[in-house]
């Protein structure tokens, strides 16, 4: 999820806490939880700082290893004792419960939106990305926006509001996860150009009611849908270059990282007097036919690295990120 919708559930998991009566009963136990909650929700993101190493860096390394078991486990514990330094006598294991809550919550919801988490490392590698809620859900946001805001202004007492509020929530993440199963199963029956060994992927957007598609053809292509108000359409395709350009630029360690985040990426190749512009795209995130999620690699015609950049852009912006005309 983005940052805000984190805060929020660092927010409402302290106004949850109040179901313990450890918590409801203590202004300042209540206070180190509402703490540790808000700073346990965002935790996990403070590999942002790898993007002071650099967008490959931060692309390879964002919801890694700092989403991973151990860590949800290293977050919970130095919240917990720095907190418990700094209040001095508090309840420890009330207070590591609901921090551990909030740290674990945020790599749960992680795992159901498209960029995901490597959640299982040490054991497995793997990104897992379950693309069934939006990285921004408003739905999600504006139900604790709500909650926040009768918490604050005493309307009713903080238990009654977030448990009805995390009660909701729950049935929302089941009906949009039933949701995005019933619909992914119609798509090979609803596809006329269906082919065997074809794989699909349903991605989530911003509207509950449309989801954009994913078609891997055996071959190599990928075919970019829609599913709008019960109907597929098919509005892109993108067949994967194959050039010595292309195998030369998977050993940069900028298209490494790229090729590292993911599984989705489609290279294309352009001719210009000074070289090539190899640019990988993930076909995950496409609007209006235009992918903005890319890994960019400049080679002349020895295929030697001249530039280089990963990331999200515009054409016009990726022009003034690299130092060559990319027009000419």
């Amino acid at each position: 999820m983005d940052s805000g919708t984190h805060l929020v559930f660092g927010l409402g998991l302290a106004g949850l806490a109040h179901v313990d009566p450890v918590v409801s009963g203590d202004s300042l136990v209540a206070a180190a939880v509402l703490i540790g909650t808000v700073i346990g929700s965002q935790a996990p993101d403070f590999d942002t700082l790898f993007r002071l190493k650099g967008n490959a860096a931060y692309i390879k390394n964002h919801r890694g290893i700092t989403h991973s078991l151990p860590f949800i486990a290293l977050w919970t514990g130095m919240i917990t004792c720095c907190l418990t330094l700094a209040f001095g006598n508090l309840p420890f294991w009330h207070l590591l419960a609901w921090v551990f809550l909030a740290v674990a919550l945020h790599v749960f919801t992680d795992l159901f939106n498209t960029y995901g988490t490597q959640a299982l490392r040490p054991f497995s590698h793997k990104w897992i990305s379950w693309n069934i809620i939006h990285i921004f859900d408003p739905f999600i946001f504006g139900a604790h926006v709500l909650a926040i805001l009768l918490w604050s202004l005493k309307i009713l007492a903080p238990s009654a509001i977030f448990s009805t509020l995390y009660s909701i929530l729950a049935v929302y993440y089941i009906w949009r996860t039933v949701q995005h199963h019933q619909i992914a199963a119609k798509l090979p029956k609803l596809d006329p150009d269906y082919r065997e060994g074809e794989q699909y992927m349903l991605i989530t957007t911003i509207n509950l009611y449309a989801w954009n598609v994913l078609k891997k053809r055996a071959n190599g292509e990928f075919v970019i849908g829609e599913w709008r108000a019960g109907k597929l359409q098919w509005i892109d395709r993108l067949a994967c270059a194959r050039h010595p350009a292309v195998e030369a630029s998977r050993k940069h360690p900028d298209i490494a990282a790229f090729l590292y985040f993911t599984s989705f990426a489609c290279a294309d190749v352009r001719e210009h007097k000074w070289g090539y512009e190899v640019r990988w795209a993930d076909v995950r995130y496409h609007h209006r036919k235009q992918y903005p999620f890319v890994g960019v690699l400049l080679l002349d015609y020895q295929l030697r690295p001249l530039d280089s950049y990963v990331g999200w852009l515009s054409d016009t912006r990726l022009e003034k990120k690299l130092r060559f005309d990319l027009s000419s």
